[in-house]
């Protein structure tokens, strides 16, 4: 079985780049021609949206699948469509695996005992696609009920080589609310993070590799805590959000990577998926060329991590 890391770190090589493609599709923006394929093949205003959804994502998977090692769909609005979206969800998902790509659900699941049993059990499919109903490589998860609640997701990850994606430090304006409370004299996101990079230490395994299975999640919008959790997390891989509409930029996530390029994923979701609405690409590409402004977007997140981080060297 080849773990997680070893998947990843060969995804990345192979395309060059750390950039991540988030799919976060959202109704009011989605391109004219996508809504009315989807409205032809009829059904209730949630079952449209999820034909609509579907049909754009696995559109945006195809121009980005030579470009990005990695998509990372974002379950939530899929959820919102009831059993229309989680099944347009699961078909996205096979795609994007058929296309060889890495899929990170972005669920945020976290619970305790037999309930984060049943969460792994349902998203962790790791190696193989099949072995579960959503097909993800990875998964994103919350800590903050507890050590015991990471220990299910991290047992099926052994097993099927899949990964984790922890919240440590997460990009919202308000997280400093609570993951910054400090409790003798250290906030509680690095008392998460130790705990963390522990996890990613016992999963590096006989693989060879400067990484485990296990990650975090640390934003792009705070970059001085990014660095500093880089140096406590030496052995985690981090997924970093927040890069483009949110305010970070490359320069701020420099520090998350090592000397080869690696250590990182880099988030782009409404800035790639709707490109078309927004200027520069509006005024190159008409509606109809949407793909080729996801295309054009995508592109340019490569050329900003090449040039401003240590993710340059991966395309030499």
């Amino acid at each position: 079985m080849t773990c997680y890391a070893e998947r990843l770190q060969q995804a990345i090589l192979t395309k060059g780049t750390p950039a991540l493609v988030g799919l976060d599709p959202r109704f009011d923006q989605l391109p004219e021609s996508v809504l009315a394929q989807a409205r032809a093949l009829g059904g209730n205003d949630m079952e449209i949206a999820a034909h609509a959804f579907e049909e754009f994502c696995k559109r945006i998977i195809d121009v980005v699948a030579p470009l990005v090692p990695a998509v990372k769909p974002q379950a939530a609005f899929f959820e919102q469509l009831g059993p229309a979206g989680v099944l347009a969800l699961q078909r996205i998902m096979q795609h994007a695996r058929r296309a060889n790509l890495i899929v990170i659900c972005d669920a945020k699941r976290g619970d305790i005992g037999s309930t984060a049993e049943a969460y792994a059990q349902a998203y962790l499919a790791g190696e193989n696609p099949a072995a579960a109903p959503f097909a993800a490589d990875a998964l994103t998860v919350n800590p903050y009920l507890g050590a015991d609640t990471l220990e299910p997701f991290v047992k099926l990850c052994g097993e099927r080589g899949a990964g984790l994606y922890v919240l440590v430090r997460t990009s919202n304006p308000g997280a400093a609310s609570f993951q910054n409370h400090e409790q003798q004299g250290e906030p509680l996101y690095r008392k998460v993070a130790l705990h963390v990079e522990t996890l990613a230490r016992a999963s590096v395994g006989e693989s060879g590799l400067n990484y485990g299975s296990i990650g975090a999640v640390v934003g792009a919008t705070y970059p001085q805590e990014l660095r500093e959790l880089r140096q406590a997390m030496p052995c985690t891989p981090l997924l970093i959000p927040g890069y483009g509409t949110q305010g970070g930029n490359a320069s701020d996530i420099a520090a998350a990577f090592d000397q080869e390029g690696q250590g990182a994923l880099v988030n782009s979701s409404r800035g790639i998926n709707f490109a078309y609405l927004r200027a520069p690409y509006r005024e190159q590409f008409a509606p109809a060329q949407w793909e080729q402004a996801v295309e054009q977007a995508t592109l340019e997140m490569i050329q900003d991590l090449a040039r401003h981080t240590p993710a340059g060297v991966l395309r030499h």
